[in-house]
């Protein structure tokens, strides 16, 4: 196949600023893949030995020719351009930096040179190649040496770590993706000597060489090889779908044949709980979320470009953009509706087998606070629960809570282990969920990160808001200090805008700024005698008294609000030895914001509740409440389906009151935090960001939690801060998109009323022991689950969700199989290619054009009788 080659060529440009004439004289003398010894070199180019070597040195430094020691004696020779000279030019990074046209040049090069070959050549032709992850195939007795990592590790003699050719590029063109680029891939043995010797990469041994292939495949990346030699290797690259070159022609062209491996993944859908963590690691996205509950249809019909003439239509150039995590048909809907996407149906099913620690392994990859949110969250997931059709829904936060308070026995505790050390300092500001969750997974990651709170305590919302019976100081404390295991530093006391200015803080080296400092404040009606003796905000109320300075309240004491932290408000004003205590709200009682289970819980308390009913004035003596005048409220709701109420003047209620706490809102209190920076507010006051980065007009300022989306609840805000740590850590790498190759995190359930249950067995749900406590106690009277309990109410999940495969689309790394805790997926070997030499890529690229040819001729003939093609 023949390229014109001219100014405009990858190749020209590349090449063009790195060889001068007199380079190009010797080059010309050079052979292409067949070594030669200096004189033979300056034999055929007609120079001196010695003004022969100066330019031979001058080329292999640049990397436009390479050489070996045979004997004692060097040889020199041309590679091939990939693999070969573009990445040995890009290896040389002085030489990028001073000429950008040289990542340009390769991102070209592969891409236009693997779109012309990659719909015509046949399986494992191309010249770079998947092979296994080794754990894939272990004990796979059809594996040959040159397919498996150890074999080739344990046959290299000589072994050097180098940077990633493909990732550097990448970041070099502001499109980087963050995965790991530095001494990441391997050199063996002659490509190990070359880069040794030019600076290019540094010797290890054997033993660290299988210390970064566990590193990659640790952190998602999967083993491709040069083809180009046969049974044989100079190098074991450590890629990523979303920057390697090679593997781009899969997912960009829809084309995997030319670099897949001789094997494809074979999921069990009867084991497989649809956990996420294949689909979220395979680097083709050839694995999505599905369900196993309702009919698939008819299996769609795989379009190859095998058989069919392959244009622009077939291809998905946006793929670093467009990843899916969901198939079209939607998905379980526990993990669809909880706002961190937990794999809820993948830790029931650990709790089950008893494996309690990788339960909550698994819980931490999305949530460092299962202990929390099991007993404080929302439970969205309950609420979409498939089982809920059938009877009841399965108790999802008490299993979840029972894994938790494991890790309060020694041989469950987890701590993860750091992924790597990158050293740069992060400020987080805020020390409630949100801030908490950014700084766990920074540290997770590697980062230094310091957490600066205003309050003494720790927590925000979660010490300052939520009381103590329904979330334990304890159990607050003993989550935080994994933290502090991660290496965390804390600095509390210290109000940033206040003691210290962000300006200051860059100062000190922190290179990117989580800003997660909630809704602190609490919101008032705008009537007059707001501000009267008597009157508190709901917040300032909780914070007060989970500092034990809260007031002993006397007489009746009426609460503002229909929320949860109304009712939080309402229950503690009961433990402050209020006389009585009466909950006004502007809903319905089907209309309160609040959970049905809280309200229950305060009522039980002897909270009475007025709904319908909102204030109209506040009325005041001598400076102190006296009471209350409501007027009668009916729910409207406006075209964006908000909260309108209507009031009735003439509907009016006059209620005598010792203390008034307000709780119809929170408000965000920004100080002189943002004071200087770029940082714009909007609605509400909250901070304004990009909703998929959080990053705000202040580059380096990332925002979470209630200041950015206003006040929801903490598994909203710890989700909010993964994101935050995902997006800081590509931040802070020079040259790497905010959005490339990133897991967008769409999920939609699938369609529950087409599910078939009635195969299902009715079985009661669980439900928690309570243990007595005194009216004025804050110790939380529910008890967890027993084990038995908790073994009962697993049985109940209906198991939703399950991976689906394209077979089509998968190359055969076995990076899938890694990450499965289920055996539910592994590698089957289906073709027995045997791995290239550069010159035998014709003798395999003619023969399969003229099948190809024959098979599209068939495929169209067959389309026409079928009616697919007019």
């Amino acid at each position: 196949m023949l390229v014109k080659l001219d100014e405009n060529a990858p190749e020209y440009k590349v090449l063009n600023c790195v060889v001068t004439d007199e380079m190009c004289q010797v080059a010309l003398a050079l052979e292409l893949r067949k070594p030669q010894p200096l004189e033979t070199i300056a034999r055929r180019c007609g120079l001196p030995l010695e003004e022969t070597k100066a330019r031979l040195d001058k080329l292999t430094e640049a990397g436009v020719s390479i050489f070996h020691s045979e004997n004692g004696v060097d040889v020199f020779e041309l590679p091939v351009f990939v693999p070969g000279v573009m990445e040995k030019i890009m290896n040389n990074r002085a030489q990028c930096e001073e000429h950008p046209e040289i990542p340009a040049a390769f991102e070209e090069y592969a891409r236009l040179r693997g779109g012309l070959l990659s719909p015509k050549l046949p399986v494992g032709a191309s010249p770079m190649r998947v092979i296994p992850i080794q754990s894939a195939i272990d004990g796979d007795s059809h594996a040959v040496p040159y397919e498996q990592v150890a074999d080739i590790l344990n046959r290299s003699t000589r072994f050097a770590a180098a940077d990633c050719s493909c990732r550097t590029s990448r970041r070099l063109l502001g499109e980087g993706c963050g995965h790991l680029e530095k001494e990441m891939c391997l050199q063996l043995n002659e490509g190990a000597e070359y880069c040794i010797r030019t600076g290019r990469a540094r010797e290890i041994t054997r033993e660290e060489a299988f210390e970064i292939v566990r590193k990659a495949e640790e952190n998602g990346l999967m083993h491709s090889v040069p083809n180009i030699d046969g049974s044989e290797t100079y190098a074991i690259c450590n890629c990523c779908g979303c920057g390697c070159y090679a593997i781009r022609n899969a997912s960009y062209y829809n084309a995997p044949d030319m670099v897949r491996s001789n094997y494809v993944a074979v999921t069990d859908s009867d084991k497989c709980v649809a956990c996420g963590q294949c689909v979220e690691n395979c680097p083709v996205n050839a694995l999505k979320l599905g369900q196993k509950l309702c009919d698939h249809g008819p299996d769609a019909e795989t379009v190859s470009p095998r058989d069919h003439v392959w244009t622009k239509e077939h291809w998905n150039v946006d793929y670093r953009e467009n990843r899916q995590d969901v198939a079209e048909e939607g998905t379980a809907p526990c993990k669809t509706a909880c706002p961190a996407h937990i794999a809820v149906q993948g830790y029931i099913k650990l709790a089950s087998q008893g494996r309690y620690r990788e339960a909550l392994e698994l819980i931490k990859k999305e949530n460092p606070f299962p202990a929390v949110c099991g007993r404080i969250c929302p439970r969205s997931c309950e609420s979409a629960c498939t089982r809920g059709g059938l009877d009841e829904p399965v108790a999802v936060d008490e299993i979840k809570k029972f894994i938790a308070d494991q890790e309060l026995k020694a041989e469950h505790r987890f701590v993860p282990e750091k992924a790597h050390g990158y050293g740069k300092s992060i400020a987080v500001i805020g020390a409630g969920p949100a801030g908490l969750s950014c700084a766990y997974f920074l540290a997770v990651d590697g980062y230094k990160v310091t957490v600066f709170e205003k309050e003494q305590v720790l927590g925000g919302m979660l010490t300052q808001g939520i009381p103590a019976f329904r979330l334990e100081r304890g159990i607050v404390n003993a989550e935080i200090e994994i933290l502090r295991d991660l290496g965390v530093e804390f600095r509390t006391g210290v109000e940033v805008g206040r003691d210290v200015t962000l300006d200051q803080l860059r100062a000190e080296g922190f290179e990117a700024f989580y800003v997660a400092i909630g809704a602190q404040g609490g919101r008032a009606p705008g009537l007059a005698g707001e501000d009267a003796e008597g009157v508190i905000a709901g917040v300032d109320f909780l914070r007060a008294v989970s500092q034990g300075k809260g007031p002993a309240l006397h007489g009746r004491v009426l609460v503002i609000g229909g929320g949860n932290v109304a009712i939080d408000v309402a229950r503690t004003a009961v433990r402050q030895q209020a006389e009585s205590v009466e909950l006004y709200c502007l809903e319905s009682r089907e209309e309160m914001p609040a959970l049905e289970e809280e309200i229950a819980e305060a009522e039980a308390e002897a909270v009475v509740i007025r709904n319908g009913w909102g204030p109209k004035e506040l009325l005041v003596e001598n400076g102190r409440i006296a009471g209350v005048v409501f007027r009668r409220c009916t729910a409207v709701y406006d075209a964006q389906h908000r909260f309108a109420p209507q009031y009735d003047d003439n509907d009016t209620v006059t209620v005598p009151a010792a203390w008034v706490l307000l709780s119809i809102g929170q408000s965000i209190q920004w100080g002189g935090l943002l004071e200087g920076s770029a940082v714009e507010l909007g609605r509400g006051n909250t901070a304004q960001a990009d909703s998929l980065t959080f990053q705000t007009a202040q580059k380096d300022v990332f925002v979470g939690g209630d200041c950015y989306s206003g006040p929801r609840f903490a598994i909203d805000a710890i989700a909010a801060g993964k994101q935050g740590a995902v997006s800081i850590h590509r931040f802070v790498w020079e040259g790497v998109s905010m959005t490339a190759g990133r897991d967008r995190r769409v999920y939609k359930e699938f369609d529950k009323s087409a599910a078939d249950l009635e195969s299902f067995d009715r079985m009661p749900r669980q439900r928690p022991l309570h243990k007595a406590t005194r009216p004025d106690s804050f110790e939380d009277g529910r008890c967890t689950f027993t084990e038995e309990q908790m073994q009962q109410e697993t049985r109940r999940c209906l198991g939703c969700g399950a991976v689906q495969l394209n077979q089509e689309m998968c190359i055969g790394c076995g990076q899938c199989t890694t990450k499965c805790k289920f055996d539910a997926i592994h590698l089957e070997k289906k073709y027995h290619v045997e791995y290239n030499t550069f010159e035998g890529i014709p003798l395999k690229l003619t023969p399969n054009m003229v099948k190809r040819v024959g098979r599209i001729a068939a495929r169209s003939v067959k389309d026409v009788f079928t009616g697919k093609k007019d």
